[in-house]
């Protein structure tokens, strides 16, 4: 422990913002990261608990005291070797996760929790800027091969915790470039892609084989090659030609909203209009791109994906943006006696809507109403929850214009056809049936065939899929070899 009186004597310090007004003219990424005498400061206020809840908060469990300390002490080296120990990709969580560490944080029952992200930020820029993130392929070969179906979090995690054990390890991904939905899901100002393409080298340099425009299974009814992918592989070969395959898709099937008007134009799901902006800032060329420009946009949606939509709205120059939640208002403070150490009910404004947002909060859409085709306006009515049933106010009905509306309520499941193909069983929510146990963990019913990530579990953070990639590495690890050192 650092400073033992670091949590009295220094306050909580946020990481800044670059000001509204110039962020909105592109899509870098604008958080200020904490500077080397700030990140020692902030560390200074772990209280390296006898009992770190901190830890368990963090589904890939980072040794935060630990690296805390090392922040404070000025031993930055020290510190990314500690914090790469439990996370293959702490660039990734120390931008985009909403950290239920720092929930879970002791100084968070009845002060201000240590900003252990932003610490984490710290760390892993400071190390690539040092050149400390270095490949680190494996001392010997175990002659065994293995397939990874899906390059998002886990798919990555995976793919990299089994090239380091010395299996000989092919990454498929259906479209053009590595990441899944941290390529083509979260906005570039939230995370460039640069973060992903140089992890994508380290790999490659530890004997990982990326194999892009690769679709795994069968195509859906209806679709051409070109639409999804340059090449198709079938489960057969996949089988045939690798000793393990680990399936790590996303949960890609969007929640639809099926009232009257679904079907007009300019009403679209997020997954349509956020990864086209991505592809064009790639620098790709896209016909008919979906845009907001000078359009009254409505997001139904309340959680990431529409903050999401509304941040991308707002760089397209929209008109208004509204966000519609069904749920009432939480609570601008949470009730930490009630929920500590979990992840709290409570407000939460993101840097998109403190860009410019109307948020509505316990309505719904009754129908969608347009004129010659096309989206012109929302019915909506206000609904309370009355015996744990939702309910409509009566007299609450309103019409508000709308020349582009997005569904971003969350997914449901990943998209079957991949399962399907392989005979995977699947849980009553659509999703792969594997468990996580010790013995035999993430293995599906069919032979040599595990899941993890999204497509196990569900909709879920990108934590939660490193997590999962890492523990279903050691498990074809164990299942390959008998044993395994690999961390769990």
């Amino acid at each position: 422990m650092g400073k033992v009186t670091g949590f009295l004597e220094y306050e909580r310090l946020e990481e800044g913002y670059a000001p509204v007004e110039q962020r909105l003219k592109h899509y870098k990424e604008f958080v200020i990261g904490l500077k080397e005498d700030e990140a020692k400061v902030q560390s200074a206020r772990c209280m390296d608990c006898g009992t770190p809840f901190c830890n368990s908060g963090c589904p890939v469990n980072n040794i935060i005291p630990d690296f805390n300390d090392l922040v404070y002490r000025g031993d930055w080296a020290n510190a990314i070797s500690v914090l790469h120990s439990t996370n293959n990709f702490p660039e990734f969580t120390g931008r985009i996760c909403p950290a239920p560490c720092e929930a879970a944080c002791t100084l968070n029952v009845n002060d201000d929790a240590v900003g252990i992200k932003s610490i984490e930020h710290a760390i892993i820029d400071r190390a690539w800027a040092e050149g400390w993130v270095q490949a680190q392929p494996a001392r010997h070969k175990t002659g065994k091969t293995v397939a990874v179906v899906g390059s998002g979090p886990a798919g990555m995690a995976a793919a990299q915790q089994l090239a380091r054990a010395g299996h000989a390890v092919t990454l498929f991904e259906k479209n053009d470039r590595i990441g899944g939905l941290l390529r083509y899901g979260i906005p570039d100002f939230k995370m460039e892609k640069t973060h992903i393409d140089r992890r994508v080298e380290q790999m490659k340099a530890e004997g990982v084989t990326f194999r892009t425009g690769v679709l795994v299974g069968h195509l859906p009814e209806g679709s051409k090659v070109t639409n999804w992918a340059k090449e198709i592989v079938s489960p057969e070969q996949l089988k045939a030609e690798f000793d393990a395959v680990v399936l790590t898709g996303g949960a890609e099937q969007s929640r639809d909203l099926p009232v009257p008007g679904r079907d007009l134009d300019g009403v679209h799901f997020a997954m349509e209009f956020l990864p086209q902006q991505n592809k064009i800032n790639a620098g790709d060329k896209l016909k008919g791109q979906l845009r907001a420009d000078g359009k009254h946009v409505i997001v139904i949606g309340g959680g990431d994906t529409g903050s999401d939509c509304v941040g991308t709205s707002n760089r397209h120059g929209a008109k208004s943006v509204t966000q519609f939640e069904l749920m009432p208002m939480p609570p601008e403070q949470e009730n930490k006696e009630l929920t500590w150490p979990y992840w709290p009910y409570k407000l939460r404004t993101s840097s998109s809507h403190d860009e410019g947002c109307e948020r509505e909060f316990a309505i719904a859409t009754k129908e969608f109403i347009g004129d010659k085709g096309k989206v012109t306006a929302l019915k909506t009515v206000r609904v309370e929850w009355q015996g744990g049933k939702m309910v409509e106010v009566p007299g609450s009905e309103q019409v508000l214009k709308a020349d582009l509306v997005l569904l971003a309520m969350g997914f449901v499941s990943p998209v079957s056809t991949v399962l399907d193909a392989f005979g995977v069983d699947k849980d009553n929510r659509g999703n792969a049936k594997a468990t996580t146990d010790f013995t035999g963990g993430y293995q599906t019913n069919v032979a040599k065939v595990f899941a993890a990530g999204d497509i196990r579990r569900g909709q879920s953070l990108v934590v939660w899929a490193i997590r999962e990639g890492r523990q279903a590495a050691r498990a074809v690890d164990e299942f390959l070899m008998g044993y395994s050192d690999l961390p769990r």
